[in-house]
């Protein structure tokens, strides 16, 4: 036999670990796409912003409590605009974190499996309908109802944004919590009966304090989704930037103003037009905060079984 033929057995092998090598560079190329693009969005993010802060001062920025970028004598504070996000996030919140923990307690614990299978694909599609729809439905349906119990609300609120904004969110929250509490060992749920334990008993205080790592991340999910998203507070809480946390006022939130200057209110290249970078920059850093605060979370109250 020559010892320079190579056989089918060990040929057949070097094929493979062809395919194999450019099977995973593949891979890696498709990884480092989300990567790259990351690094080019806080790219553009920064270069923008530090252009901006060439004509306004940081302190300014973070301090003063008027935002009139398209007056005559332009002020620039972020303060407004802050207010009106995180007041729209915190009503939004107070809808979908009880609703979507209930909902999930209810899939997880008491629903026949046949109700789960239909319930939850129900929930999942709700979080599919496009958000300039919840903003329609917030302007057109939910503003008018209370209008009726409260006569004095105006017609764009940040009330109503947020509460249809928490129903948008609902989807998020029950469907991972839902998750979260179904990955808790039966063992758990069957020693809480055997103790005696009602079912609802077992649900919150067995069940619930055992998937709280994966519910607190469905709640830090539901927190970021309310502080980036745009159509429903730029259709139905209005576009005027007022420093109040009053929800039955109008307001206009960063990813509203974003949205107003995009639309080509202010020429390209201008300070009025680099702000949306700094607002964007600003927005990226309360998403970043609140993933690092849901990964310091999931890792502190993480249980192991």
């Amino acid at each position: 036999m020559d010892v320079t033929t190579v056989s089918d057995r060990l040929s057949r092998k070097v094929v493979r670990n062809l395919k194999e090598r450019a099977i995973e560079a593949v891979l890696f190329a498709a990884a480092s796409i989300s990567v790259l693009t990351t690094l080019g969005i806080i790219w553009v993010l920064v270069s923008e912003s530090y252009h901006f802060f060439e004509h306004v001062p940081i302190w300014t920025f973070l301090t003063d409590t008027m935002w009139t970028p398209l007056f005559s004598e332009p002020r620039y504070g972020i303060l407004p605009l802050l207010m009106g996000t995180l007041t729209t996030s915190l009503v939004a919140l107070s809808v979908a974190i009880p609703l979507g923990t209930i909902i999930a307690i209810y899939l997880s614990e008491f629903a026949s499996p046949r109700v789960r299978e239909v319930v939850k694909p129900f929930l999942e599609l709700l979080g599919g309908v496009p958000t300039i729809v919840y903003g329609y439905f917030a302007l057109t349906v939910v503003s008018p109802v209370l209008q009726y119990f409260f006569p004095s609300l105006p017609g764009f609120s940040m009330l109503a944004a947020g509460l249809v904004m928490g129903v948008a969110i609902v989807p998020y929250i029950s469907s991972l919590s839902e998750d979260a509490m179904r990955a808790v060992p039966m063992s758990l749920r069957e020693g809480a009966y055997a103790m005696g334990s009602t079912r609802f008993q077992t649900a919150v205080r067995v069940v619930l304090p055992a998937a709280i790592s994966g519910v607190l991340s469905a709640y830090i999910l539901g927190i970021s989704r309310a502080v980036g998203e745009t159509m429903i507070v730029a259709v139905a809480a209005g576009m005027q930037p007022n420093f109040t946390m009053n929800p039955a006022e109008p307001a206009q939130t960063i990813s509203a103003y974003i949205v107003q200057v995009a639309m080509g209110d202010l020429p390209h290249g201008s300070v009025g037009y680099q702000s949306i970078f700094a607002a964007g920059l600003s927005l990226m850093l309360m998403t970043l905060f609140f993933n690092i605060l849901g990964h310091v979370i999931r890792r502190r109250y993480r249980e192991a079984y």
